[in-house]
């Protein structure tokens, strides 16, 4: 029987032993190898008092993973850190997050998500590193397609995206919400309630109890009163307060800085974008309207609005934005450093110049309407403001080797859009006040000496909905800060706000019920829950390995157990938009139709997932731990 011997050992009694070249040179190939070590993968999660739900994933990711001999470090992180260490360094193993958009979303979403020329780009843009043909493919097919055509290179994208799982989709939440509806109604369940357009669509509540239709009272000559004394504005009864577990938007209002927004509802409140949308429905909002003049080139016609600083807003400001959201170093670094944000949206327009003051035309490339209109909603950046802030980031005077801005690196104090709020003040890590913009066109009336030749007035507000005329219906915005969702809940319960922000945990229903003046709001978000991987390292970078970690996520637990059956298990990322998903890839029957749960009675079925490790090439120690060689 050969005896066991230790490396150390071995390297000091062969090595005295050895009489030759050859003998050492054998000595050293067999014990200067080293030996196999066991496979150690990091989950990165925010705690329990900033995402109740992602952390619960985490660990039952982290208790499946360990099950099958994985060494398995959970690292808890506030929000802003997670998202600097996945979309910005790139420095991960796994992640559990949620994905930005709340509202269902085109699938030309994922052109951004998963496109190999963004593999080299920080913020949203293919955060996972996903270099993959076939992927690239179908993207660009589903961006030149119409009708049935698309309809099926979207089939195929999803089932493509599924089967490769440059991430694993566990869950649409509900998006629970605490409201009380004594001074603001509008609460509703078929949208986002607290997404731009939910909150642009309450009413304030009129005396009698009816809808108060809302337009602000407290009209001045400038529009609105406005006043920089929080506790006398928040007392008059027509401040609309917020209350969060998330101080970013206390310290931080850069509309790019993709650490910072989660899903950009509040900095949306401030920047206008050229186009917005509802559901499908595409509608003018900055611009009064679009026209294709070909197939590569739209005319964009700008309404009358101003800067929060009193500048107008021009077309050169579209044509810079545009330019600045493909570089926002404008040429001043030797290597382009693209926005964290809206670049897959954006990079759909190749180039843009202004016509004249109020008309810009964009190039763009050869893309369906749909995808067209997209690209329109970006935020409409002041060029006066961000062109000082193309140069290289520096601290103290300092520039470092690697190249980012001044733009992406800014927290915009006293940021200046064009949106129906501005900025009033802040204090860090408590709370955040906007004051409603009265020069905004959403509350400008029609001039009587705006009238054309036919005697006819322009209507500031021509093309946005009727729904949206006269709003906000509050004079102003203060979010406060809170140190869980529970006090939050409490906060709106006694009165001292009107709702609640962050994720609510299930938990925090019975206290809502328990309130005779609070109401909970539960709709389904379209920002889904998901586990990403770093697919470039190994051994993330193999498909087949990734597949494997797929199946050790037991969704339906999930959802039955860490939302309380408030979410819904997915397979595809466009499971709630208004996309069809292939029946190859619909959640059926509680179980996922491409990597099913290796599922013992509702348990994890360990042996069955060591041996499809195995199928792969993997291999185990005699105490059961995966070894991270031998692939």
């Amino acid at each position: 029987m050969t005896r066991s011997i230790s490396r150390r050992a071995a390297l000091a009694g062969l090595g005295l032993a050895a009489a030759s070249a050859g003998c050492l040179g054998r000595t050293e190939n067999i014990a200067g190898r080293d030996p196999p070590e066991q496979l150690t993968l990091e989950i990165n999660a925010t705690p329990a008092d900033a995402d109740p739900n992602g952390i619960r994933i985490a660990r039952q990711l982290e208790e499946h993973l360990t099950a099958v001999g994985i060494d398995v470090r959970l690292n808890t992180v506030g929000q802003t850190d997670l998202w600097r260490k996945v979309l910005i360094n790139q420095n991960f193993d796994l992640y559990v997050g949620q994905f930005v958009e709340t509202e269902p979303f085109d699938p030309d979403a994922l052109y951004g998500l998963t496109h190999s020329r963004f593999v080299a780009e920080s913020g949203w843009q293919n955060p996972f590193g996903l270099t993959e043909m076939a992927v690239d493919d179908l993207l660009e097919r589903q961006c030149r397609a119409a009708g049935r055509d698309r309809d099926d290179a979207v089939d195929a994208l999803q089932e493509t995206v599924c089967e490769l799982q440059p991430f694993s989709v566990v869950a649409f939440p509900d998006a629970l919400t605490a409201v009380q509806e004594s001074r603001f109604d509008g609460w509703t369940e078929d949208r986002q309630p607290l997404s731009v357009t939910g909150l642009l669509e309450l009413d304030d509540v009129a005396a009698d109890g009816s809808g108060g239709g809302g337009s602000a009272t407290n009209a001045s000559a400038g529009g609105v009163e406005t006043t920089t004394d929080a506790a006398a504005a928040d007392a008059t009864g027509d401040a609309l307060r917020l209350v969060t577990t998330d101080d970013r938007i206390t310290e931080n209002w850069n509309p790019i800085a993709a650490e910072y927004r989660n899903h950009g509802t509040f900095t949306g409140l401030l920047y206008d974008p050229l186009v917005r949308a509802d559901g499908d429905e595409f509608f003018p909002w900055l611009a009064t309207g679009w026209e294709r003049v070909d197939e590569t080139t739209l005319d964009v016609t700008l309404r009358e609005a101003r800067w929060h600083d009193g500048e107008p807003v021009t077309a050169s400001d579209v044509a810079f934005t545009y330019a600045f959201l493909r570089d926002t170093s404008l040429g001043n670094v030797e290597t382009p450093v693209p926005t964290p944000r809206f670049r897959g949206r954006s990079s759909v327009v190749e180039g843009a110049r202004a016509r004249d003051e109020s008309t810009v035309r964009l190039t763009v490339a050869d893309v369906n309407e749909t995808v067209a209109a997209r690209a329109l909603r970006v935020p409409i950046l002041p060029e006066h403001v961000w062109s000082e802030r193309t140069g290289a980031a520096t601290i103290a005077g300092f520039e470092f080797d690697f190249e980012t801005t001044e733009a992406i690196v800014s927290n915009n104090p006293d940021p200046v859009g064009s949106g129906p709020l501005r900025f009033v003040e802040a204090t860090a890590g408590e709370s955040v006040a906007f004051e409603r913009n009265p020069d905004h066109f959403l509350v400008r009336s029609t001039p009587e000496d705006d009238a054309d030749a036919s005697g006819e007035t322009a209507d500031p507000r021509a093309g946005v909905p009727s729904r949206y005329h006269g709003k906000p219906a509050f004079d102003r915005l203060r979010i406060e800060v809170l140190p869980s969702d529970i006090s939050a809940v409490e906060s709106v319960a006694e009165g001292l706000a009107d709702a609640t922000v962050s994720n609510l945990g299930p938990e925090s229903v019975p206290r809502i019920g328990r309130s005779a003046d609070a109401r909970l709001v539960s709709g389904r978000s379209a920002a889904f829950y998901h586990v990403g991987y770093n697919v470039r390292r190994s051994p993330l970078s193999n498909p087949r390995f990734r597949a494997v970690i797929a199946r050790l996520i037991d969704k339906t637990a999930i959802v039955d157990g860490a939302f309380d059956g408030y979410a819904r298990a997915a397979t595809s990322p466009l499971a709630a938009s208004s996309a069809d998903v292939p029946e190859s890839v619909a959640w059926a029957d509680g179980s996922d139709p491409v990597h099913p749960f290796f599922d013992d009675g509702g348990s994890l079925d360990v042996a069955a997932a060591r041996e499809a490790l195995r199928e792969i090439g993997y291999r185990f120690d005699g105490e059961g731990r995966l070894l991270s060689r031998g692939r």
